[in-house]
């Protein structure tokens, strides 16, 4: 397992690991939002992945937004990997709804973070956990059937 920069670390709670990517929560209750951060040592850009991680880190993308999206009832997904103030490559995914407090703008810079409780964080986290590793619902890797 990499190294995980301490800002990605201190303002999220891990969920799974799946063959690429640690999944991670971002700590702000305001918006449902995932990280999934490459397990490979020095990534910067998704182009920095050999071309077989990158189709392994889409499928694990568009896995975790399809989630994401049910258990949150978004109206839509951001996805973007922008690396700005933390270099390390993570991509991140963003339930968006109308009645959210950031739209329809960017969610960053927006207001002050509101981390969750535990009451909450927990039965969040529980509902991630079943949809994202629960039999049949994982990522499915080349070769393999569900």
């Amino acid at each position: 397992m990499i190294d995980l920069d301490p800002r990605l670390a201190a303002d999220t709670h891990p969920v799974t690991q799946w063959p690429l990517s640690q999944v991670r929560l971002m700590d702000d209750v305001r918006f449902p939002w995932l990280v999934l951060i490459p397990d490979r040592p020095g990534l910067v850009e998704i182009f920095d992945l050999p071309a077989e991680d990158q189709d392994k880190m889409w499928r694990e993308v568009a896995h975790a937004a399809a989630t994401l999206k049910t258990l949150s009832g978004a109206h839509k997904i951001n996805i973007g990997a922008l690396g700005n103030q933390v270099s390390q490559l993570h991509i991140h995914i963003i339930a968006r709804r109308p009645d959210d407090g950031a739209w329809p703008g960017p969610v960053w810079g927006v207001g002050e973070r509101q981390r969750y409780d535990q009451a909450e964080l927990a039965e969040f986290l529980s509902g991630l956990r079943a949809q994202l590793i629960a039999p049949g619902q994982g990522i499915v890797e080349e070769g393999q059937t569900r």
